[in-house]
C-alpha cells in the first residue's frame, strides 16, 4: 500500500468570519464563484453531484452548473442515465464545489426536482451544434462496446442534421436543485478551517459556524 500521509500543506489564503456573511447564502456563492472565475480556475462552473441507488449505494460525479438563483441550482443531463434514474426513485441529492486553489469548497444538500420542457429546450437550442448532436448519440451510461460504435453514430447523426436544426431528444433534459442547507468552506492554518452552514427554516436561512 502507497503511504500518502506525508502529503500536506498549509492553507493560508484568507479566513471566513461571521461578519462577512450576508444573510442570504446565494449572495456569498454568487461571490466565490465570480472570484473562481476571475481567478481563471478550469472549470469554475464542475460540482461533484451525488445521489444514492436503491440500495442506499452513493454515486458521485462531475457536472457543470448551468444558472442559479433564489431558487437553487441547474443543470442539464440525459433522462436515462444512472444519475437521473436514481434521482427518480429518490430526489434527495449533494453538490459539491472544489475550489482547490482558492481553498474553498461550497457543499449543498437538497431536492432535485425536474425543468420544465419549456427551460430545457431553451438551454438546448443555446448549446453548441455538436453537443446537440452528441445529447442523441450517447445512451449516457449504458455499455458499448467500442469508441468506434460512438463515432460512428455522431458522424452518422451530423450528417443527418447537417443542414436543419436538432431536435430537443424526449430523452434529455434538467434538474434544480432546491436546496435545504449550503455549506461554505475556506481553509485555515493548522487545520483550522473556517466552515459555515446556511440552514433553510421556514422563511429565513439560519446561519451556524461548525467546528473544522
Amino acid at each position: 500500500m502507497s503511504d500518502l500521509s506525508d502529503i500536506r500543506r498549509e492553507y493560508t489564503q484568507g479566513g471566513l468570519r461571521r461578519g462577512d456573511l450576508p444573510q442570504n447564502p446565494m449572495d456569498l456563492f454568487e461571490k466565490w464563484i465570480q472570484q473562481a472565475k476571475d481567478a481563471q480556475l478550469t472549470d469554475p462552473t464542475a460540482m461533484c453531484v451525488a445521489t444514492v441507488d436503491e440500495t442506499g449505494q452513493p454515486f458521485q460525479r462531475i457536472v457543470l452548473l448551468k444558472r442559479f438563483d433564489d431558487k437553487g441550482f441547474v443543470f442539464f443531463t440525459n433522462l436515462e442515465s444512472r444519475k437521473a434514474k436514481q434521482i427518480a426513485a429518490n430526489s434527495k441529492i449533494s453538490l459539491l464545489f472544489p475550489w482547490h486553489p482558492l481553498e474553498r469548497q461550497v457543499a449543498i444538500v437538497g431536492e432535485a426536482e425536474p425543468l420544465s420542457m419549456i427551460e430545457v429546450a431553451k438551454y438546448f437550442m443555446s448549446r453548441p451544434k455538436d453537443s446537440q448532436i452528441a445529447a442523441w448519440v450517447s445512451k449516457q451510461s449504458s455499455k458499448i462496446s467500442a469508441r468506434q460504435a460512438l463515432e460512428g453514430k455522431f458522424a452518422e447523426m451530423k450528417a443527418k442534421y447537417a443542414q436543419g436544426e436538432v431536435p430537443l431528444p424526449k430523452f434529455w433534459g434538467g434538474y434544480l436543485v432546491r436546496p435545504s442547507s449550503i455549506e461554505f468552506w475556506q481553509g485555515g492554518e493548522h487545520r483550522l478551517h473556517d466552515r459555515f452552514m446556511y440552514s433553510k427554516t421556514d422563511s429565513e436561512w439560519q446561519i451556524d459556524r461548525l467546528a473544522p
